[in-house]
């Protein structure tokens, strides 16, 4: 017999499968041996009081054997000889269509102007160490794309948009942890992630489907209103009648090229501000309400949102145990991120904490017609670059100093390898921006006490939380409301924000691609 239970712990009960047995034997009166196996289903942190509370689905199997379930990959097809779609990107998007593309017994072709993951890692030492950027590969360009080095972050609020399951029990086919599928906020760990997009790599080739890195495109092929093909820096040209596009948020350069082309790209509201570090035992203390953190726990992590005269300020992509990493594309930038490896063992934890804008928050820059967001995204990454000295070093200031607008008289260790610029972060905000964020922070002093402290580093900016540009198609058909064979995706094209929501765009697009239709969600 199996029973579906819903068990509350305290933490050091729920890590040990001895006292969990002896727990549920005591609760539920039933003799602990007959209980040969629980199943841990689900699993949530209730952090809300003092005391902090594990909150599990448990499968309890009483005197029945478990079998254990297992993540087999489909049995793709090979599609050396099918007909191609080309899939421009390999990013979580990408990845995830060509994968969808595969099963579906057609032939993905995928473009990707970085280099594979391996290849990747002497551009990241060179932007870390030597502050050079490469333009096509960097942290945002390259196999796995901008999602191989966030690490792997796969909560998603967006549980409408499709089979989320699905997309967790690929990536367990491909090498993750089952324990993505449990955590209510599983993460991969960008230690981890290469290994597994490398998997993908090697699945997608092994079936007869096609990946070409450093391999830029140039311009789009059209035929009237028809896509059919695309043409590479290297003036190579590939023919298919479907185009999947998943350039990811920071591809500028397929803008331009849609535009160029006059075809419909529209401006997008986006989000912008600045990346804070704190130490890790500081948020550990204020969000479990202890000195020290109990080994039971894991790195603790905040989300917070607050209002600020009408106006969104909140965290984003909240990385614990983490570091800050220079995501510049082009030489003459500075841009901001955070990643964590696996076990989030560092010791400072960084959170994007941004403020919402609009469109009409933009007029300086409305000159630029649908690229006013992109513009003003580019004019704050190259003020910050021209105020540090031409470098990658971020401009910086501690928390308490940034909000009573003083220059800090000294800045502290950082998780940030290429350093930081002392200055005063009103030189490169906004006062929009600015204010926003000075008072954004007292108002998260109000729910996480202590939060609000010189032990906390300001590095700025963070500009890339999504594209500043929406590419526009059908709700039914997902190409473009124009171009027959185009099928704007992911992040790029303003219809996905983070790894997993990306991966079922991209699942979306295939389906529509081959099918006419969607079917992933059902």
């Amino acid at each position: 017999m199996k029973l579906d239970l819903n068990v509350r712990t305290l933490p050091e009960v729920a890590a040990d499968k001895i006292k969990l047995r002896e727990y549920v034997s005591k609760t539920h009166s039933i003799p602990i041996s007959d209980i040969w196996h629980i199943e841990i289903r689900s699993k949530s942190i209730d952090a809300r009081q003092k005391t902090i509370y594990i909150q599990q689905k448990l499968d309890v199997f009483i005197n029945e054997n478990f079998i254990e379930e297992t993540f087999d990959l489909p049995n793709f097809p090979n599609v050396a000889l099918q007909e191609p779609v080309i899939i421009i990107g390999a990013g979580p998007a990408g990845l995830f269509a060509a994968l969808r593309v595969l099963e579906l017994g057609k032939k993905p072709i995928i473009l990707e102007r970085g280099k594979n993951v391996k290849d990747r890692v002497s551009d990241l030492r060179a932007i870390n160490v030597h502050h050079t950027v490469n333009e096509d590969s960097n942290y945002c360009f390259g196999e796995g794309g901008a999602g191989t080095y966030s690490d792997g972050k796969l909560y998603t609020r967006s549980k409408k948009r499709g089979n989320v399951r699905k997309v967790l029990e690929y990536l367990v086919g491909f090498g993750a942890t089952k324990q993505i599928l449990v955590d209510a906020h599983p993460h991969i760990g960008t230690n981890k992630l290469p290994r597994i997009i490398q998997h993908i790599r090697e699945c997608i080739l092994a079936s007869g489907g096609e990946i070409h890195f450093s391999t830029r495109v140039e311009d789009i092929l059209l035929n009237g209103n028809k896509i059919i093909g695309v043409k590479t820096k290297s003036h190579n040209v590939f023919k298919a009648s479907k185009v999947i596009l998943a350039t990811g948020h920071s591809g500028r350069e397929i803008f331009y090229i849609l535009d160029k082309h006059k075809i419909e790209i529209l401006p997008k509201p986006l989000a912008m501000g600045v990346r804070v570090e704190h130490p890790q035992s500081l948020i550990d203390s204020i969000q479990y309400h202890c000195q020290t953190r109990s080994p039971f726990l894991p790195a603790s992590e905040y989300s917070v949102v607050k209002q600020v005269s009408g106006r969104g300020v909140y965290s984003f992509c909240m990385c614990p145990g983490g570091v800050i990493a220079p995501c510049a594309t082009a030489p003459g930038e500075v841009v901001t991120n955070g990643w964590s490896s696996a076990e989030r063992s560092r010791p400072t934890a960084n959170s994007g904490i941004v403020v919402e804008l609009r469109l009409n928050d933009l007029k300086p820059f409305q000159k630029f017609g649908v690229f006013a967001a992109l513009e003003f995204q580019k004019s704050i990454e190259q003020k910050a670059y021209a105020l540090n000295g031409n470098s990658q070093k971020a401009p910086a200031q501690r928390l308490v100093d940034f909000v009573n607008g003083k220059i800090s008289t000294d800045l502290p260790k950082t998780s940030y390898t290429p350093g930081l610029f002392n200055t005063e972060l009103s030189e490169i905000f906004p006062n929009l921006i600015y204010k926003s964020l000075q008072e954004g922070f007292k108002e998260f002093e109000s729910s996480m006490k202590g939060y609000l402290t010189n032990e906390a580093v300001v590095h700025a900016p963070e500009t890339r939380t999504s594209s500043p540009i929406q590419i526009p198609r059908h709700s039914d058909s997902l190409q473009h409301i124009r171009i027959e064979g185009l099928y704007p995706c992911g992040e790029g094209a303003g219809y996905a924000g983070g790894i997993v929501s990306a991966a079922i765009d991209g699942i979306k697009c295939a389906e529509a691609a081959i099918l006419g239709k969607m079917t992933s969600d059902r």
